[in-house]
């Protein structure tokens, strides 16, 4: 390996993980050395990265030993007790868990959005909800040139959000179903939320409840929408609010948003501020058909929207369709991308 940054992923063997080994392997970040870490369970298990053979080794503190980037997706409570002993270490990391997002001495970023943020990290970096880096990506350059005064957000989330137990569960049960069994009989263990009470299934079906209920009737995963987007674009005066559903789709995270901005706006003010936005891809075109949909946002790193058009009703509303790969975008291209930034910015050592 060329000469550069030595790397960790923690989370080497997941969804997450396995991705962000991907992505480094098409990075322009200099890379030196790539060390990839996991539970005691995976340890001794074999990955390749750029052809090479690599060992699966057990994460614990002294792994980030002259490490420089660690890039975490393993779960917030591995986040909780690892990434302090990384950041103690020397490195930075950015961390996919939802454990220090909220944190206020730790930045929340995509790096389209908000990349000056990074300049006051203190070794820890947050990696924002899946969810919310799509939207952020699509309104960021509407905020900066009119204004946002409301955002209300539908989400329709693919299975691989909730890891490959998850997709294999939505498999197994798609094809029971097919195979004629009850409903009432299909194996639901895990969805909608491994940790809750109940589970149903997701096969020809929809769930609008992702992760565990909280207060006000809204999910967690609602209120990391809503919380996020106020703290990544510093302003607790944006009217949030979110319903998030899971859908039988393995892969890419589709959005229905509607939005008010403060200053007045055309359709073809919003499409050419898709058309210049860094990590968009306008696809909207009703007369063609043409739209963002979820299957061909797979293995693709940008952010694709379309279905651009004016409220009936509200002089400054306006309708959007999002939609981004969740496994990418969503989370490993984005932890790559914010570790390229941290280098283009000179915020990191090597």
């Amino acid at each position: 390996m060329e000469s550069g940054y030595r790397i960790a992923v923690v989370g080497a063997t997941g969804a997450v993980g396995t991705k962000m080994i991907e992505m480094l392997e098409q990075t322009v970040l200099p890379i030196k050395e790539v060390k990839l870490l996991a539970s005691k369970r995976s340890a001794g298990k074999k990955a390749t990265f750029k052809g090479e053979e690599l060992v699966i080794e057990e994460l614990v503190p002294e792994s980030f030993e002259n490490v420089d980037i660690a890039l975490f997706s393993a779960g917030g409570g591995i986040s909780k007790q690892f990434a302090p002993e990384a950041v103690k270490r020397g490195a930075v990391v950015v961390d996919n868990t939802s454990h220090f997002r909220m944190d206020p001495e730790v930045p929340l970023v995509v790096p389209e959005v908000n990349k000056e943020a990074l300049k006051n990290h203190k070794g820890i970096i947050a990696n924002p909800n899946c969810s919310t880096i799509q939207m952020m990506v699509a309104l960021e350059p509407i905020r900066q040139k009119a204004g946002l005064d409301r955002v209300i957000v539908s989400t329709y989330q693919a299975v691989s959000g909730a890891g490959a137990s998850a997709i294999r569960e939505l498999e197994e049960q798609t094809q029971a179903y097919l195979n004629d069994t009850p409903v009432e009989e299909l194996k639901a263990e895990i969805l909608p939320c491994g940790g809750d009470k109940k589970h149903y299934p997701l096969a020809f079906n929809a769930l609008p409840q992702i992760d565990v209920f909280a207060e006000e009737g809204y999910t967690y995963e609602e209120w990391k929408m809503i919380r996020e987007t106020k703290k990544i674009m510093e302003d607790d005066t944006i009217k949030v609010s979110a319903t998030c559903v899971r859908i039988p789709v393995a892969s890419g995270h589709s959005e229905s948003v509607y939005i008010e901005t403060k200053d007045e706006l055309t359709v073809a003010d919003i499409r050419a501020l898709m058309e210049a936005a860094p990590g968009v891809v306008l696809e909207d075109d009703p007369s063609q058909q043409i739209y963002p949909q979820a299957l061909n946002s797979i293995g693709k790193k940008e952010t694709f929207v379309g279905r651009i058009r004016k409220d009936v009703d509200v002089d400054n509303g306006f309708h959007l369709w999002v939609v981004s790969d969740n496994l990418l975008k969503g989370a490993a291209w984005n932890s790559v991308q914010i570790a390229e930034t941290l280098h283009e910015m000179d915020l990191v050592r090597v």
